[in-house]
């Protein structure tokens, strides 16, 4: 369980995230929603320590994220993050081969590299494995990163955003393999999503935060409601259920 227990986070004279708790339920896709500006990408990179929290505190199975080696860290949480640069020159299955650093320091063994032929698998990138990352689209582009986040191995997983560039076919496809690494693998998923609907059809739990603190939390029919969600983004939102699936319509 990841435990965040009155954590702030200010941008000069701005708390951007502001005096948060929240627990993270393991073997679950938990998904943080709200507007522009509500801190979400924030807090997720306070979980992951890529930002330290000026407050509070979180603990990650008990232990203190503070006091955990960094090595160590890497074997548990894997994050990415928006935007992601890497300045030289990398074919796919090189760029998810950097997933397994933690466990072979460069050293890659056969354990590792049937982590990284699984990840590939995973992300249907076989067949351009050896195209070089400028020569992708920025939908491919993407499905590697994941890929090499899912080739880490960690217990839980941290992902803002991660359907950016995303054509409808690989934001499912993505969705669906997360859902199935829950299920199978037993992992952690914590996700940072725009599109509500997504985080309606693949959600087991929902954090929705605004202004930097969470204004509404808990199983996912519980916050898929016009209600809640007009409170979130001030706007009515019109909700249909399809299949046992709630679909927001905020079109019109």
């Amino acid at each position: 369980m990841v435990e965040v227990m009155n954590v702030s986070k200010l941008f000069g004279d701005k708390a951007v995230v502001n005096n948060v708790s929240v627990k993270i339920q393991k073997g679950k896709i938990t998904s943080f929603i709200g507007p522009n500006g509500a801190g979400k990408s924030t807090l997720l990179s306070m979980i992951s320590r890529l930002t330290v929290a000026d407050s509070g505190e979180i603990l990650i199975d008990n232990s203190k994220l503070a006091d955990t080696k960094s090595n160590e860290l890497a074997k548990k949480i894997s994050i990415l993050k928006q935007s992601n640069h890497i300045n030289i020159r990398l074919t796919i299955r090189e760029l998810v081969s950097f997933g397994r650093f933690p466990y072979s320091q460069g050293n890659l063994k056969e354990d590792d590299l049937n982590f990284i032929d699984e990840a590939i698998r995973y992300m249907e990138l076989e067949d351009i494995q050896d195209k070089y990352l400028d020569q992708l689209s920025g939908g491919q582009r993407q499905r590697a990163y994941i890929a090499m986040v899912i080739a880490q191995d960690t217990e839980y997983i941290l992902l803002d955003e991660p359907l950016n560039n995303l054509d409808m076919k690989h934001s499912v496809q993505i969705m669906k393999v997360l859902k199935r690494m829950v299920k199978e693998l037993g992992k952690t998923i914590v996700i940072v999503l725009h599109d509500i609907n997504f985080a309606s059809f693949y959600s087991d739990h929902i954090v929705a935060l605004k202004d930097g603190q969470i204004v509404h939390e808990g199983p996912t029919n519980e916050i898929i409601n016009n209600g809640v969600l007009r409170e979130i983004y001030d706007m009515d939102i019109t909700i249909n259920d399809i299949n046992n699936q709630r679909v927001c319509v905020y079109f019109v």
